[in-house]
């Protein structure tokens, strides 16, 4: 029962340091959070299943493509094969030895005539076939143009594989092909003997792209026929651009024999698959837009987005609606009896609503005028007291003074000093002519820092070791103190820090100004306290007079609290000349700080 109190106590505690707007608006963000998360996460899922089963369509559509090449490439080899056998073509390679001039035309055109069948039958798939007589130094093809037999021809292809191009200069009339020479040697295909009948098939670019621009009719993609090095086949209505990027960046891959990636080409993301054509050695590749085919997902993910988004702002909107109407109200209150609590009583609280709130306001102000009134009319008697006060303070400290000054002379009579005398004397007179002025209770900084240096000086004669440095701004002597706030503070230097030991005797006395605040530091070189006795002596200075309590120190805290203000107060610390620093800090008033240039 105890744990539960305490465990509401303490969420009530927690939940109070939030404003209603912060919890409304954190409401939203957690619903709105895992929504969007979970969403994000579906969304995800769902893309990367597409992209997967599109990688695997489109490779296998890929793989049918170049099995389709295969297919027309192998029946042109085996027809190669099976018509190097023909009696016919035989033949053709030893007329010159037993045939007549009628027969060796026959046979020119069976074979042509055989050649030409068998491209038409491959319709879809056009070759041209062409057979070389080594022996006669004759071939005859199936093209519409004249064959003419080239032994230098014949040797730099007859390379026995599938070559892109015969390495003849490529213009219109001949554009490049791809080509394959058989030979009927029994030795490499790479060799010819000087009798061979060698056959060629040739198909250009056209079959190619035939292929490619059926299988881009069928699908998304913008497929090409690539080979490292040798170049690139598009298709007829292939983006030309896309085209050039992809295979730039082909040249720095190893294809192998299937390759499959998401790369980024002119600021999009695509599928790049590639399969390789066994018997030619190139690359089908076809690039796929991502985007493209993830558009509708990604338009509905958008969408989503965007009515969250909305939503969001409606929220934030009703959120803001209720801060403004509710929730800023309240804070004018909440500042409103902070400020009246810290003492300041001329708030008002201004209103351009009409709402209950307007009601509340006019009684707040009501209510701060009426204390106001009271607290002025009390504020009016107090002022009275403290002036009372401060003369009867400022009365207290000069026989307390002229007290120990007595007493100085009067030692030193009896030591027959009579210069210390007379300058003691001289310095009592000037002491009384400063003290007789009681117009005013206080004096510039400037004519307390002359009285010190008179102190000084008298203590200087009585004590040889003793000296001095003052170094105060300027623009700080000109301000008023309370009389006689600098000189106890010097007196305690000197009589408890040097008077204390025979090895010291520097009095340091400086001051600055910094962000409204005065500061006067009195350090000497004495023994100095424990930090336990500067922590009572500080403490000290905040209570009653006590009998232990050095009383000119006392006296001098209490002026300079009633003069300045409760942030003005005189503080004991360690002194970097190795004994006691005194501080004297007042808060700068509005009239002089007028007179102080701008602060550091």
């Amino acid at each position: 029962m105890m744990l539960g109190r305490g465990i509401s106590m303490m969420k009530r505690k927690v939940s109070s340091k939030m404003s209603l707007f912060a919890k409304i608006n954190g409401l939203l963000i957690v619903l709105f959070v895992p929504v969007i998360l979970f969403f994000t996460y579906s969304n995800n899922v769902s893309s990367n299943v597409i992209v997967k089963e599109l990688k695997s369509s489109n490779i296998k559509q890929l793989s049918f493509l170049s099995s389709q090449i295969e297919s027309r490439v192998n029946q042109t080899m085996d027809f190669v094969l099976t018509f190097s056998k023909d009696p016919n073509v035989q033949k053709f390679n030893g007329l010159n030895v037993w045939d007549d001039p009628y027969d060796r035309m026959q046979t020119r055109y069976v074979i042509q005539e055989k050649m030409t069948l068998q491209s038409g039958v491959m319709n879809i798939w056009p070759v041209q076939f062409t057979v070389y007589s080594q022996q006669n130094k004759l071939a005859i093809s199936n093209s519409s143009s004249i064959a003419e037999y080239d032994e230098d021809y014949l040797k730099r292809n007859a390379t026995g594989r599938w070559l892109y191009g015969d390495g003849e200069l490529e213009t219109a009339e001949h554009p490049k092909a791809f080509h394959w020479f058989y030979a009927d040697s029994y030795g490499l295909q790479g060799s010819l003997t000087g009798s061979n009948l060698v056959v060629q098939a040739s198909f250009d670019n056209a079959n190619i792209q035939n292929l490619l621009d059926t299988y881009k009719a069928g699908g998304q993609g913008d497929p090409m026929f690539y080979r490292k090095g040798e170049g690139v086949i598009l298709n007829r209505s292939a983006n030309e651009k896309l085209a050039g990027e992809l295979v730039s960046l082909l040249e720095s891959k190893d294809l192998g024999d299937t390759m499959q990636e998401v790369v980024e080409l002119d600021g999009k993301r695509y599928l790049v698959s590639a399969v390789m054509s066994t018997s030619l050695g190139w690359h089908l590749v076809d690039v796929v837009p991502i985007d493209r085919i993830l558009g509708p997902i990604s338009f509905s993910r958008n969408l989503f987005y965007a009515a969250m988004a909305l939503l969001f702002v409606v929220g934030i909107s009703a959120s803001v609606l209720l801060y403004r109407n509710v929730q800023r109200p309240i804070r004018k209150l909440i500042v409103g009896l902070q400020r009246v609590q810290r003492g300041d009583f001329s708030v008002r609280i201004s209103s351009n609503v009409n709402n209950e709130f307007a009601f509340l306001f006019y009684r707040f102000n009501d209510m701060s005028n009426q204390i106001q009134t009271l607290i002025e009319n009390e504020l009016n008697e107090k002022l009275r007291a403290r002036e009372s006060t401060l003369k009867q303070l400022q009365a207290q400290i000069n026989p307390h003074f002229l007290y120990n000054c007595l007493g100085y002379i009067i030692n030193m009579a009896q030591m027959k000093d009579e210069e210390a005398v007379v300058t003691m004397g001289h310095n009592l007179a000037a002491y009384y002519r400063y003290m007789t002025r009681l117009e005013r209770p206080t004096a510039s900084l400037n004519e307390e820092v002359q009285l010190i240096i008179n102190y000084l000086d008298i203590q200087k004669l009585r004590n040889g070791r003793i000296h001095y440095k003052i170094a105060i701004p300027d623009e700080m002597l000109k301000l008023q103190v309370p009389r006689l706030m600098l000189q106890p503070v010097v007196e305690n230097a000197v009589i408890h820090g040097v008077g204390k030991t025979y090895s010291s005797g520097e009095i340091r006395i400086t001051g600055e100004i910094s962000e409204k605040l005065c500061r006067l530091y009195v350090d000497d070189d004495g023994p100095g306290m424990t930090d336990e006795q500067l922590e009572t002596l500080c403490r000290k200075m905040k209570q009653p007079l006590q009998d232990d309590t050095g009383y000119g120190l006392w006296n001098t805290n209490q002026r300079i609290m009633h003069q300045f203000g409760g942030k003005s107060q005189l503080t004991f610390a360690r002194s970097e000349l190795g004994g006691l620093r005194a501080e004297m800090c007042w808060e700068l008033a509005d009239a002089d700080a007028q007179l102080i240039p701008p602060y550091k």
